[in-house]
Order: structure tokens, then sequence, then C-alpha cells
């Protein structure tokens, strides 16, 4: 079974960055949309970013002009470039297809991030 590991998470102030990895074990990267998900505590989990076979793109209204989200199909790594970081964006990410019902990809173990002063 295909396995997905985030990376990359911290604790970050205010307005600062992290880039945060997701590796497939499987070459899947490159034949599903994959997508960045974040759940906050007694919070759902929720769809930041996604991105197409193709290289579409599209993102939540929240993260919009401040995260970017990217592949490496020869690597098997989505990735997730996140800027102008706020409190709120505080929350364990989690990387998936952007139909994990459908595909049954199994979630990984996420990386926290923490964003505090």
């Amino acid at each position: 079974q295909v396995q997905l590991v985030e990376s990359g998470g911290g604790l970050v102030q205010p307005g600062g960055s992290l880039r945060l990895s997701c590796a497939a074990s499987g070459n899947i990267i490159s034949i599903y949309a994959m997508a960045w998900y974040r759940q906050a505590p007694g919070n759902q989990r929720e769809l930041v970013a996604s991105i197409t076979s193709g290289g579409n793109t599209n993102y939540a209204d929240s993260v919009k002009g401040r995260f970017t989200i990217s592949r490496d199909n020869a690597k098997n790594t989505v990735y997730l470039q996140m800027n102008s970081l706020k409190p709120e964006d505080t929350a364990v990410y989690y990387c998936n297809s952007v139909m994990p019902l459908v595909t049954n990809l199994a979630w990984g173990q996420g990386t926290q991030v923490t964003v505090s002063s």
C-alpha cells in the first residue's frame, strides 16, 4: 500500500514561512490530483490547496496569495510553501489525493504547524 509521509512542520512566528513536503512511497504523484489538508483542534479537516496532474492549482480563500502547492513527479513528492503565516494557520497538515475516499490512500501522520509569538 502506498504510504504518504509529511514533514517540514514546526514552530514559527507570525509572518514567517515554512515549506512542507509529502513523500509518497509509490508512483502516484504524477497520476492523482493531490492536495494538502489541515485540521486544527476541534475542527474538521479542511482542504487547503490542490494540484492536478496537469499542474492546475486551487486554494482555499484563507490561504490564497500566501501558500503555494507544487509537486516533483520524479521525487514522488508534493510541497506546500507557506508564507506570511498567521496564528490561525496552526494545525496538523496532511496530504492525500483530492478524492481520498475514491483513491483509498491511507492518511499519513501529518506534520504539526504552530504559528505563535
